[in-house]
């Protein structure tokens, strides 16, 4: 059983087609094709039912996908502790950051990592939490920053605590509080950011401990389009307060979410047991040195 055939098969699930895996791969249709079929051969069983265009694991295949994942996160790790052992020069550092939050606090960081290590090339995946986690998970990137709680298969270093401020517009019968709860916004027209963003965890969530679904009338990845939106007259929408202050709005006003267990508390994530590059140590370090942690 070769790596080759199991990063083709796992591709093709995770692109939804041989088409899309063969792009990632910059591989051919036939070539990603015939590499499924090995592998089907090898284990004497199929692993994806082929219906028309669209492809889903059968029970075999998906014992098999679970496996792959882990053995190409695991080669993953081992090549690039055996480039750190035959004292490699240069590396890269695979990083994934949510776009709520990165300019604010990364940005500098960024600046002065690329001072100190001008030979190290920086992979940055940009996504919400939740799909960061996955990648982190199968070893496409060895850091993610997050929000907590984080599952067990992480560990953490705690960036930064906030408290989440609702934006409502100015003149709202609302806009006049100085903090709010969620109560207050069970009848309200709410704006998320869109599927993947662990913002959304949190208000869901805490809607859901008073016994109501929100009313999420739109989303966007956008944080600017989504202030833009409550100026609007839209809808009431969240941010962390220390993002909300680096884009006042005069329509737009901030008022403090007090509400349990609604902090947006960011922390930087790894995997357990994974090998970490010279590179995402020095990021670590870097990032508990100069980011106030709570």
């Amino acid at each position: 059983m070769e790596f080759r055939t199991l990063r083709a098969f796992v591709e093709v699930v995770r692109q939804g087609g041989f088409s899309a895996a063969a792009k990632t791969l910059f591989s051919t249709q036939s070539t990603v094709s015939k590499a499924v079929r090995q592998l089907e051969d090898e284990i004497g069983a199929p692993l994806l039912d082929r219906i028309g265009h669209r492809t889903t694991l059968t029970t075999i295949g998906e014992a098999v996908y679970a496996r792959a994942v882990r053995l190409l996160a695991e080669s993953t790790d081992l090549l690039a502790e055996l480039d750190e052992l035959r004292g490699l020069k240069r590396g890269t550092l695979r990083l994934g950051l949510p776009p709520v939050g990165s300019a604010v606090l990364f940005a500098p960081l960024f600046a002065d990592f690329r001072e100190r290590y001008p030979g190290v090339e920086i992979q940055l995946v940009e996504h919400g939490a939740s799909h960061l986690e996955d990648l982190l998970l199968a070893g496409d990137i060895e850091l993610a920053a997050s929000l907590l709680p984080a599952a067990d298969a992480f560990h953490i270093q705690s960036i930064r605590c906030e408290p989440l401020v609702a934006l409502i517009r100015a003149g709202h019968p609302l806009a006049g509080r100085d903090t709010i709860d969620l109560t207050a916004l069970r009848d309200q027209p709410l704006i998320l950011f869109e599927a993947g963003f662990a913002i959304n965890r949190i208000i869901i969530e805490g809607c859901a401990r008073h016994g109501f679904a929100p009313r999420i009338v739109a989303r966007s990845a956008q944080v600017d389009f989504v202030v833009e939106l409550v100026a609007a007259g839209m809808g009431i929408a969240f941010l962390p307060r220390m993002i909300a202050a680096q884009r006042p709005h005069e329509r737009v006003r901030a008022v403090v979410l007090d509400e349990p267990a609604t902090d947006w508390h960011l922390a930087m994530l790894w995997r357990r047991g994974a090998y970490l590059s010279d590179a995402a140590r020095a990021w670590l370090d870097l990032v508990r040195g100069s980011v106030r942690a709570p």
